[in-house]
């Protein structure tokens, strides 16, 4: 059996009838860049999100870069955030000149609201919580935390699209919520693409004019120099047709994990058990086990697909070294960049699949 860790092609082939309609319907209208996919978009997730605005861009990158710099982030201010993201989370504080301030995450591989204070200086520009995998962080008591301190929250939520904390959505806690729409998230684009949301009305206005080299509404005058970080019109349409599968497609992924957890021998595995308070949307289902390194291989062996994410923390990543951290600094974060392995998830498994990955795994750690 040969099982792929993401299934964009099936996915496609699902889709195809109504994609090429809707590629033909945006080309066809003229209206590439700009028009009313764009707006049904911003509207539909300002909704979902429970926000007041939405800001259709380029990419969830950009949206970090966007909101740090409508903040004012700039040369010798710093941003608190874990060092056990993508890159991008830390690479976008970087860029703007800033210090990236790592803290240290829990179990659940968010990041520890307990030692964030610990880190706040008078150079703290901006606290950024990454929901990682689809589960939150425990947001009140980072508002909180916030609020004392006269600290901006930025949620960096790449991941995290309809997750919920406390029944309130990602993205509506913090002063901005930063979304990727990329090929292998929740919500995907067929290509690049990124939103963030908001309640605050300024915040939406600057990073409207932004995203569009910093023009106003004449398009004659430049009120600060901004970015080119619009979403095209086709992008949105698909968007908008795949939003409407969103939830559904998101309870089949919390189907799939129930039911990997019903199979595997939790004696050998950990996973983060999922609280009272949490909706998890699993953008990725990430176990964590001994010699995670030999499981991988013997997974590939019999035909299964998996992933790591992410196996060197940022922190020790080449590209930090000027940074002067050392191992040993973020021992959870390092702990478990040793133990986690990423399994299939995508709603297109089918119950055979997730039950073969199971045996195959259990069948591995009664061998060693």
């Amino acid at each position: 059996m040969k099982i792929p860790y993401v299934n964009i092609i099936k996915q496609y082939k699902y889709e195809r009838k109504h994609l090429l309609s809707i590629i033909d319907n945006v080309l066809s209208s003229g209206n590439w860049v700009g028009g009313k996919e764009i707006e049904i978009f911003e509207k539909s997730i300002a909704k979902i999100c429970n926000t007041k605005y939405c800001v259709s861009l380029n990419s969830g990158t950009d949206a970090l870069t966007l909101a740090l710099h409508m903040l004012g982030v700039k040369k010798g201010d710093e941003v608190i955030t874990p060092p056990n993201s993508f890159v991008a989370s830390t690479a976008v504080v970087v860029h703007l000149g800033a210090k990236p301030v790592f803290v240290d995450v829990k179990k659940d591989q968010n990041i520890d609201e307990n030692k964030i204070e610990e880190k706040i200086t008078k150079k703290t520009k901006a606290i950024m919580p990454v929901h990682l995998t689809g589960r939150m962080c425990s947001m009140d008591k980072i508002v909180n935390i916030g609020k004392k301190y006269n600290i901006p929250i930025i949620e960096d939520c790449a991941q995290s699209i309809l997750s919920r904390y406390k029944k309130k959505m990602s993205g509506s806690w913090g002063d901005v919520g930063c979304f990727s729409a990329h090929p292998l998230k929740n919500l995907n684009a067929s290509g690049d693409g990124g939103y963030l949301t908001t309640n605050n009305k300024l915040i939406y206005k600057k990073i409207k004019n932004l995203r569009t080299h910093g023009m106003d509404e004449s398009r004659d005058n430049v009120k600060n120099f901004g970015y080119v970080s619009r979403m095209d019109n086709l992008q949105a349409a698909i968007l908008n047709y795949r939003l409407k599968n969103l939830k559904k497609n998101i309870n089949i992924r919390r189907r799939n994990v129930k039911f990997y957890l019903n199979n595997l021998n939790l004696e050998k595995i950990y996973f983060p058990e999922e609280k009272i308070e949490e909706f998890n949307t699993y953008h990725t289902f990430v176990i964590q086990v001994k010699k995670r390194d030999e499981l991988k291989k013997f997974l590939k062996k019999k035909g299964i697909d998996t992933a790591i994410h992410y196996p060197v923390p940022i922190h020790l990543q080449t590209a930090s070294k000027y940074l002067n951290y050392k191992v040993g600094d973020f021992i959870e974060t390092e702990s478990q960049s040793k133990k986690i392995l990423t399994l299939p998830i995508n709603e297109y498994l089918s119950k055979k699949e997730i039950l073969y990955i199971c045996k195959t795994i259990n069948h591995f750690y009664e061998k060693v």
